[in-house]
């Protein structure tokens, strides 16, 4: 689906709704229902290019300074000069919209975000479709869209299931589970995780089969603990690294690749992230660390899942 097609087609046709709408009459001096459609497109495509050319952290900002402004100029200016006449539409559309996207900006920046598991990387415990909620000041207050620490709370722990900015691609969000903080050692080598040395816990938990798409696949079901985190990983008979998708990333002389696996140490303000489904998860062994300036939050609870409503209020651990 090209996003930024339908952003543009939105865009267009929203001015040509409003103006079909205007030759109209009103009724009990409420806009035609074309020129709340044509608003709405108007809002719904900018949006959808904002967060194509940005992010939606950026896009939500956007609009809040920009209904603001109006929401403030027509406060102290256009308010005394109309009396007692109707505020133009798009004055009354801009003000209204202000404090619900202002209270959006501010619960997704510093409290909760929603996110939707795109893949399968992070199976058995996290599946496609599982709607998850995502605690945003538990690795600190951070500032909006420079997302630097204003006010430390706490830091990223062995363990932890986490959501980032995509190194590549700032612009997208990834999932994985912390294997290495600043200063760690990571190696995996022979399917056998090792942090600074000490063999991370394992124990084996079975078979594990999944569906996707048309195909039904086999797993090896391991159980890890890794720092207070117990959770289960799967792994198949293929390498533990496809060194051809080894990219020449940030920090690479960092690590050592070999035909059995690979070792990683953890530079100081980043991060080594791991899919718990090894063999199918790019993760830190193709893409490099994670900058600490790129952390969005840590996971926390799975609230929905359209075709398994038995996943609601799973705890993500």
């Amino acid at each position: 689906m090209n996003w930024y097609v339908i952003g543009v087609i939105l865009l267009i046709l929203g001015p040509v709704l409003i103006g079909l709408g205007a030759k109209h009459e009103r009724k009990n001096n409420e806009p035609p229902q074309l020129v709340q459609y044509g608003f709405l497109s108007v809002i719904v495509g900018a949006f959808i290019l904002l967060v194509q050319l940005f992010s939606i952290a950026a896009a939500l900002l956007i609009f809040v300074l920009v209904t603001g402004v109006v929401w403030v100029i027509d406060k102290l200016v256009l308010a005394k000069k109309r009396g007692e006449a109707r505020p133009s539409d798009w004055v009354e559309y801009a003000r209204g919209f202000f404090p619900v996207i202002l209270a959006v900006f501010l619960l997704r920046s510093f409290l909760v975000e929603p996110y939707q598991i795109p893949s399968s990387s992070m199976r058995p415990g996290l599946v496609v479709g599982d709607f998850i909620l995502v605690n945003k000041f538990a690795y600190g207050i951070r500032m909006p869209i420079l997302n630097n620490v204003v006010i430390p709370v706490g830091k990223p722990q062995p363990g932890d299931v986490m959501v980032f900015n995509y190194p590549e691609k700032p612009s997208i969000d990834y999932i994985k589970r912390v294997i290495g903080t600043p200063g760690d050692t990571i190696e995996y080598r022979n399917k056998k995780l090792t942090v600074n040395g000490q063999p991370v816990p394992t124990q084996s938990a079975g078979q594990l089969q999944y569906t996707e798409g048309a195909y039904l696949i086999d797993n090896l079901q391991s159980t890890e603990k890794l720092g207070e985190h117990v959770y289960n990983t799967l792994q198949m008979d293929v390498p533990e690294v496809n060194l051809a998708e080894v990219r020449d990333f940030p920090f690479r002389e960092n690590c050592r690749y070999d035909d059995e696996g690979f070792s990683c140490k953890v530079p100081d303000g980043y991060f080594f992230m791991m899919g718990d489904n090894r063999d199918h998860s790019a993760d830190s062994r193709y893409w490099g660390f994670v900058p600490d300036r790129y952390i969005v939050g840590k996971a926390f609870l799975v609230w929905f899942n359209f075709k398994q409503l038995n996943r609601i209020g799973t705890r993500i651990g």
